[in-house]
């Protein structure tokens, strides 16, 4: 039989492979799409508009667009489901109903993107006759993000102590005023990781856009959120499947801007949830 410390050292060396063969192939493709996408980075490209059927130029349009698509994202999913976490954390019992409703807000985070694209499409598009617009595909990412925000921003809620609810309670606050400066603020690390983690989602689409608001190739920018636009992941699938003769580092600096982005978004997420983390009380 093993002792107890070669047992510890057995599942060590165990745990610490299995986190290597996770972090190593990501380090690896990151590394790559640097190695291959830096030498495209320049102001122009950052700054300027495609031309020469793309094959020139840069990917300022795509940026601005996709900057529009997760802002609309936010504005749309964000407040939605955060006051829906709220309202099963907080409000409503445990019942067959809260029960069958949580089990479709996991069901709706497993549909594929092309069906909420799709969904999009027929609801937004046609039927609300928004065209293929920024409304259109803000609309369509913030539903397919809603029930990434709600499990989360749930989960977050219901990890603050119940003492905190109970103290708040007693000295006369109500259930609103107890859930707007107790159980909120304590929670906001959790809220933000998963509105993040929605957005992220959001923002690295390209069937939802591609139904929705998604241009080949613009000469201008948006000017209203009725405008189509482009967006760096649908400009990347085009670039990479549809113009013929593209530079191999056009592609992969389009693909470092992207994950740069989206890095960002993490970052500034770790930043505000340290902030707050750091003013807890538990």
């Amino acid at each position: 039989m093993l002792s107890r410390q070669t047992s510890q050292r057995i599942a060590f060396i165990v745990i610490s492979l299995s986190a290597l063969i996770v972090v190593a192939p990501i380090l690896f493709i990151v590394g790559y799409i640097v190695v291959q996408g830096v030498g495209a980075i320049s102001w122009e490209f950052l700054t300027g508009f495609p031309y020469n059927g793309m094959k020139s130029g840069g990917v300022w349009p795509a940026i601005v667009g996709t900057l529009w698509l997760t802002l609309g994202t936010a504005v749309v999913a964000v407040p939605v489901g955060v006051g829906a976490a709220i309202y099963l954390s907080e409000y409503a019992g445990d019942n067959q109903l809260t029960r069958a409703i949580r089990i479709a807000i996991i069901n709706l985070a497993g549909i594929p993107s092309v069906v909420y694209g799709l969904f999009g499409l027929g609801l937004f598009v046609i039927f609300l006759n928004f065209g293929t617009s920024i409304l259109a595909g803000s609309l369509t990412l913030g539903i397919m993000t809603l029930p990434v925000i709600i499990s989360t921003a749930e989960e977050a809620l219901r990890a603050v102590p119940q003492s905190f609810r109970l103290v708040s309670v007693s000295l006369g606050g109500t259930r609103w005023e107890t859930i707007r400066r107790v159980v909120l603020p304590q929670a906001l690390p959790g809220i933000i990781t998963g509105i993040i983690l929605g957005l992220e989602r959001a923002a690295g689409e390209t069937a939802p856009i591609l139904f929705t608001v998604a241009a080949f190739f613009l000469p201008r920018l948006p000017h209203s959120i009725f405008d189509q636009t482009m967006a760096l992941p649908y400009h990347l699938f085009v670039i990479s499947t549809q113009v013929p003769g593209m530079p191999v580092r056009i592609q992969y600096g389009t693909a470092l801007v992207l994950m740069f982005f989206v890095l960002s978004m993490n970052v500034l997420a770790t930043l505000i949830r340290r902030h707050y983390r750091r003013q807890r009380v538990w």
